[in-house]
């Protein structure tokens, strides 16, 4: 009987059970880096906490990092300026209720987010810009008048915005802008400006009365000092030249004569009346004489 050819002896096993190996690890290790990394945005900051010794003092900047998980947590901050808006009631140095509303740009110090989270956590904001703002207001609205808060409105700004920049700067926090939004003041002295105003539109009223009183006056002045300067002349001329007279009535009859042409309605003279009166006058050589 002929004996089968021996076929080799190939390990079934050890082929796939290498490849399962080699994809066990290399998932291992794509899960490890994609749990192991973490990125920081633009205008952000991060810093690590460390379940060994605490939070670092290294700050980290944009871009892929680094950390051990469960061992180390990555803690990111938004370090761009942000607005927050604050309303406070503050009395003024005459005791009037004035209601301002202030907005503020903050953001962290990026060197010092360390101490900011060991000290205020992430919630910084709204730890600390509510307590200090209200105090800063009510400190500097109390050292003005209402009328001199609308008035000396950018002073007010300016001194609430430098005590604002120093207690910020206590607790690691940088402020970029601050500005008044609104004044708003209580009912009685709404009242009291306008009534103030109407005061003021009715003083400049009377004043144009009186203004206006005293010109008058003056054109009358000046009026019946040039009726009496007229008299006097026309007396001077009179005196000097009889004749001015018949001449004055000359230009009478004359304008009286222009109107009654024009007019549309008729008019009857006698005869005696045709030169309007001039024939009683002398005006021949006679007269002269």
């Amino acid at each position: 009987m002929d004996k089968m050819p021996k076929m080799p002896n190939i390990p079934g096993g050890a082929l796939p059970k290498s490849l399962i190996n080699l994809g066990v690890v290399a998932g291992l290790a794509v899960y490890g880096i994609s749990n192991s990394t973490y990125n920081v945005e633009r205008g952000h900051r991060a810093i690590i906490f460390s379940r060994v010794v605490g939070t670092k003092d290294k700050v980290y900047p944009e871009g892929t990092h680094f950390f051990i998980p469960w061992f180390e947590r990555p803690v990111i901050y938004d370090v761009r300026a942000r607005p927050h808006l604050v309303e406070s009631t503050s009395g003024s140095r005459d005791l009037q209720m004035v209601k301002i509303s202030l907005r503020v740009l903050t953001r962290p110090v990026p060197d010092q987010l360390p101490t900011v989270y060991r000290t205020l956590g992430t919630n910084y904001n709204e730890r600390v810009l509510p307590s200090i703002i209200h105090e800063t207001l009510k400190a500097v609205v109390a050292q003005f008048n209402a009328s001199q808060l609308i008035t000396q409105r950018e002073n007010v700004s300016r001194e609430i915005r430098k005590i604002l920049t120093e207690r910020a700067a206590n607790f690691n926090i940088a402020l970029d802008d601050v500005s008044i939004t609104s004044l708003t003041f209580g009912r009685e002295f709404t009242s009291a400006i306008e009534a103030k105003q109407i005061a003021a539109q009715e003083a400049e009223r009377a004043k144009f009365v009186v203004e206006k009183a005293e010109q008058d006056k003056l054109s009358a002045i000046l009026r019946a000092q040039g009726e009496a300067k007229s008299a006097e002349l026309i007396g001077q001329a009179i005196s000097k030249n009889p004749a001015f007279t018949t001449l004055r009535r000359i230009e009478a009859s004359k304008e009286i004569s222009q109107i009654l042409a024009s007019s549309t309605n008729k008019v009857y003279l006698n005869s005696d009346e045709l030169l309007l009166n001039l024939q009683d006058m002398n005006l021949g050589k006679n007269s002269k004489a």
